[in-house]
C-alpha cells in the first residue's frame, strides 16, 4: 500500500513509523525545512532546544514507549519539577498539597474547599459528566467565586483569552488528573520527563527509521491540493523545493494539518462534516526565548495570575534540564496564547522585549537585560484548540467523507489537552485504521 502523509510533526512520523513498520510505503511532505512541528528544535551554544517548551508526564506512556523503542530509553530522565504561582507581587509555591494550606491570598477554609474538591476532579474517572458545564461555572459554584478569581481565572484567561468563560470543565478535569498522576508514590512532588538529547533527537531517530523501513521524507515540501482520482482523494499536487508542482497518487491520505489548513486543500467536503471543521477555533503561541548569564528565579514552572503582566507564564528550563547541556547559560521561556489577529501576536522579536522586560523586573526586581545573552521569537500556528462545552460532540471523524482521505490534527485530541504523548498515539490509531480499512477491501 501507498500512503501519502501532510505534516512532519509528530503525528505524521508516527503514523508513519507504524505503516513502514508493518511493509508499507509512505512518504511524508513538511512544508517546514525542519521536522517536528511544536516539537522541533533549534541550536542554543552547542545544545538543542525545543521552540516551544516540552516535557512528559509519568501518564505519557505511548511516546514513552516509542522512545525505548527506538533505542533512546537510556537518554530519558525523569526529575522532580518545581511550581510556582505569582499572585499579588510575590512567588507562591505552589507544587504540593501543603502549598495551597499555606497559600494565604485565600482564606483557610477556602482553601481547604479548593483541596477537597480538587481531590474530587483527582477521583473522577468519567469525564463525561463535565462536557455540559463551563469550567467557570463549575469551579465558581464547588471552590468558591474568590478562589475561581484567584487561582483559575488567570490560568483560563492565559490559555484562552476571550474564550475564556467559554471552556469546558472537561479541560480542566484533564489538567488535574494529568498533573497528579505525574506526582512521585509519596503524592507530593511532581516528576516530569525529558529526553536528554532533547525532543529533536527524538525526531531524529523516528525519521531515520522511517527511511530504513522504506520510507520517504521530503522536508520543504508543500501540499497544494488533495486530489479526487479514480473515487477516492488519495492524489496529492505537491511543490517540492526548487522544482515544478507534480502529482502523486497513494492508496490513502493522512492530512494533519489543522482543520482551516485542511479545509482549503482538500475536495469539498458535506455539510454536517464540514461544519465540524469550521466549528473548532484556535489560538497560537508565542514564545519568547531568553538565553541569560544567571538564573531568573529558582521555579521550573511559574504560572502568572497578574492581568497586569503581558504573558501567562514563565517556564525556566534550566531548573529542570542540567545547563551544562546549552553551555552553562540559562534558558527561560516566556509564553502566550494570542489569537492570529491580535497585536501582541503581530509584535516583533524587539518589540515584545521592550514590553516584556519592566514586567520582568516586577517579578524579580535584580533583572536586567544585560542579563540577556541572546533571545529568539518563535510563533506556532494552530497551537491551541478553543475546547467549548459538549467539545466532543463537534470533533469531525479521523475517516474523512472521502474514501481514503484521513484527518488527524489537535482538535481530534480529547479528552486530554494537546500533547507530544496524545500525537503519537493518535498518528498509531490512524495508521492502524489506514491498514485496517485496506485489509477490510481486500478479496
Amino acid at each position: 500500500m501507498r500512503v501519502g502523509i501532510i505534516g512532519g510533526g509528530v503525528a505524521g512520523l508516527a503514523a508513519a513509523y507504524q505503516l513502514t513498520k508493518q511493509g508499507h510505503f509512505v512518504e511524508v511532505f513538511e512544508q517546514a525545512p525542519f521536522l517536528g512541528g511544536q516539537a522541533s528544535t533549534f541550536d542554543v551554544f552547542g545544545g538543542r532546544l525545543e521552540r516551544g517548551y516540552h516535557h512528559l508526564f509519568v501518564s505519557d506512556t505511548d511516546i514513552t514507549e516509542l522512545i525505548h523503542e527506538l533505542g533512546l530509553g537510556d537518554r530519558l530522565a525523569w526529575l522532580e519539577s518545581s511550581v510556582g504561582f505569582y499572585y499579588g507581587g510575590k512567588i507562591w509555591d505552589f507544587a504540593t498539597p501543603m502549598d495551597l494550606l499555606r497559600f494565604k491570598p485565600l482564606s483557610i477554609f477556602q482553601r481547604v474547599r479548593v483541596g477537597l474538591w480538587t481531590l474530587l476532579l483527582q477521583k473522577t474517572q468519567n469525564y463525561r459528566k463535565f462536557e455540559n458545564i463551563t469550567a467557570k461555572d463549575w469551579l465558581s459554584r464547588r471552590m468558591g467565586q474568590n478562589a475561581y478569581k484567584v487561582i483559575w481565572e488567570p490560568m483560563l484567561r492565559g490559555k484562552f483569552g476571550e474564550f475564556y468563560d467559554r471552556i469546558s470543565m472537561t479541560w480542566i478535569w484533564g489538567k488535574v488528573r494529568l498533573r497528579v498522576a505525574s506526582r512521585s508514590k509519596g503524592g507530593q512532588r511532581e516528576r516530569l520527563g525529558y529526553p536528554m538529547g532533547s525532543f529533536g533527537e527524538v525526531i531524529d531517530v523516528l525519521a531515520q527509521r522511517i527511511t530504513e523501513q522504506g520510507g520517504q521524507i521530503q522536508s520543504s515540501a508543500t501540499v497544494t491540493q488533495i486530489v479526487q482520482s479514480g473515487g477516492a482523494a488519495t492524489a496529492l499536487d505537491v511543490q517540492l523545493e526548487d522544482s515544478q508542482s507534480e502529482r502523486r497518487e497513494y492508496d490513502a491520505v493522512i492530512a494533519t494539518t489543522p482543520s482551516y489548513v485542511f479545509t482549503k486543500l482538500a475536495p469539498p467536503m458535506p455539510k454536517e462534516y464540514q461544519d465540524k471543521l469550521e466549528g473548532t477555533n484556535y489560538l497560537s503561541a508565542v514564545l519568547m526565548v531568553l538565553v541569560m548569564d544567571r538564573p531568573f528565579t529558582n521555579k521550573y514552572w511559574l504560572n502568572i495570575a497578574d492581568s497586569d503582566m503581558p504573558f501567562v507564564a514563565l517556564i525556566e528550563h534550566t531548573n529542570l534540564i542540567d545547563r551544562n547541556l546549552y553551555g552553562g547559560k540559562h534558558i527561560l521561556y516566556i509564553s502566550n496564547y494570542p489569537s492570529r489577529d491580535s497585536e501582541l501576536y503581530r509584535k516583533s522579536a524587539e518589540e515584545l522585549m521592550e514590553l516584556f522586560v519592566p514586567h520582568l523586573q516586577k517579578i524579580n526586581p535584580d533583572f536586567d537585560r544585560s542579563w540577556v545573552i541572546e533571545h529568539h521569537h518563535h510563533r506556532v500556528d494552530g497551537a491551541q484548540p478553543i475546547v467549548g462545552i459538549n467539545y466532543g460532540a463537534g470533533i469531525p471523524d479521523h475517516r474523512t467523507p472521502h474514501k481514503g482521505l484521513y484527518l488527524a490534527n489537535t482538535t481530534q485530541i480529547y479528552p486530554e489537552d494537546r500533547g507530544t504523548n496524545y500525537s503519537v498515539r493518535m498518528g498509531k490509531q490512524v495508521a492502524q485504521m489506514v491498514m485496517d480499512d485496506a485489509e477490510s477491501k481486500t478479496p
